[in-house]
């Protein structure tokens, strides 16, 4: 008799793909903490890398809003009301003293609640009937109405762009991943300051969390609906 040939598992890629699917009129998509404070030349925590993909969201941004498909954005912000161990390890959010010299390691306002580098960059700025959801946290789902709201709206997937990857992507990721939602993260959309540490991260993302495609990729796929 013929030996029986064993079946292949399918490849991790198609799993991801099957599993995660964008879902037309239930799909968001999410701006991470693309704020003057991390995009802008010259603020204290620069991340220039995100001044690259400003070019690959803003398409995204237009694509999701001619499709009238939800754009949601967040902003982390530093509150002296709420001195968070956040502040403690990265002491750049806390206010600046008048006069005091500022900078990486220093209270420099960076983010700080009521400074204009807490606000999304102008490139991006979010319509009157956009969520702007500020956060204090690491992940844009702790403690703020980020799920309520997208569940109000039926939205089941979430395209996930802005920095950095390595923090506040990630753990906004997996924040949505342990709340069941389909989660795609755009990887030309998504930065950080080192390429070997964004490279690990998407690596991670696509292993555990999401599917992972550029922004063509991804909008080649919004165009056939």
């Amino acid at each position: 008799m013929p030996k029986e040939v064993e079946e292949r598992p399918p490849h991790r890629d198609d799993v991801f793909r099957t599993a995660l699917p964008l879902d037309p009129g239930r799909t968001a998509l999410l701006v991470v903490d693309m704020q003057r404070g991390f995009v802008e030349e010259g603020q204290v925590m620069e991340v220039p890398p995100a001044r690259e993909a400003l070019p690959r969201i803003q398409e995204l941004v237009g694509i999701f809003r001619e499709k009238g498909l939800p754009v949601v954005f967040t902003e982390f912000t530093y509150s002296p009301a709420a001195p968070l161990l956040v502040g403690q390890l990265h002491p750049e959010h806390r206010r600046a003293a008048p006069g005091a010299a500022t900078g990486f390691g220093r209270p420099s306002s960076s983010c700080l609640e009521g400074d204009p580098s807490a606000s999304v960059v102008p490139e991006l700025a979010p319509r009157a009937d956009e969520l702007v959801v500020r956060k204090h946290y690491y992940d844009g789902f702790n403690g703020t109405v980020l799920d309520g709201a997208l569940r109000a709206r039926g939205v089941t997937t979430l395209v996930v762009t802005g920095t950095m990857t390595d923090v506040c992507v990630l753990a906004t990721v997996i924040g949505a991943f342990n709340r069941e939602y389909r989660v795609l993260v755009v990887d030309n959309g998504v930065s950080t300051l080192w390429p070997e540490i964004q490279r690990a991260t998407l690596d991670i993302i696509r292993r555990a969390y999401a599917r992972v495609l550029s922004a063509k990729e991804l909008a080649d796929e919004l165009a056939r609906w």
